[in-house]
This record gives C-alpha cells, structure tokens and sequence, in this order.
C-alpha cells in the first residue's frame, strides 16, 4: 500500500521534479497549486503527507499550516514546508505554527526523500 501526498506548490518544474521523484519512490502523488481553497483540497484528500509551499496565489503557506493545526483532523498530520527564503525568521515561524520540517530551495531529491521517509516510516 503507497502512501499518499498532496504537494501545494506553484512552480510547474518544482511540482514535476518533487511528483516524478516520490512516484517513483511508491508514493501516490496529488498536486494543488493555488493557496485559496488548499485547506478544503487537503480535507477532500486526506493524504498521509502534505508538502507546502511558503509562498502561494491566494494565501500563504504560513496561513494555510495554521488553519490545518487548528482542525482536530489534521492537526497531526506530517507537513513539510518549502520556501525559497531561508531566513531564520521564516523557519523560527513556520516552526512555532507546527511544520513538521522545513526545507529551502533548492533542495536535492535525496533530501526530499529523506524528509519523507523520516515524517512518514514506511
């Protein structure tokens, strides 16, 4: 049995680069690429990981995370955020709301695997 993610991110070549490297992990891979209606996508999905980007057209990561811990369905559920600043705020803030892990880009296939692997044991 694969497990699932719901990838959140809107850059077309990261989605396919982060898509073709987990199917071919095993993994059941859905997209979503648009921060408005994230929280009821993840809901309706309801995948055993969720990658998501800092920086989304309707609403940020940050947002999206702190909606997803506040709802006693995905308050646990293993989330790892992407963001292109790597500033210590970012990752100090994306902590203190609940992200699981937090990884910069760019960042390697292995890296990404790892996270996973580490979030969700197989």
């Amino acid at each position: 049995m694969g497990k699932h993610v719901l990838v959140i991110e809107d850059e077309p070549n990261i989605i396919e680069a982060i898509s073709f490297i987990l199917s071919r992990d095993g993994w059941t891979v859905d997209t979503h690429s648009n921060g408005h209606d994230a929280v009821s996508v993840v809901r309706a999905k309801s995948p055993d990981l969720v990658i998501l980007d800092v920086m989304l057209p309707g609403k940020s990561g940050y947002d999206i995370l702190t909606e997803l811990r506040q709802d006693a369905a995905t308050q646990n559920l293993p989330v790892l955020m992407l963001t292109a600043r790597g500033q210590s705020k970012d990752r100090e803030l994306a902590e203190k709301i609940g992200a699981s892990r937090f990884m910069t880009k760019p960042f390697s296939n292995a890296e990404v695997l790892e996270a996973l692997h580490e979030l969700v044991p197989q």
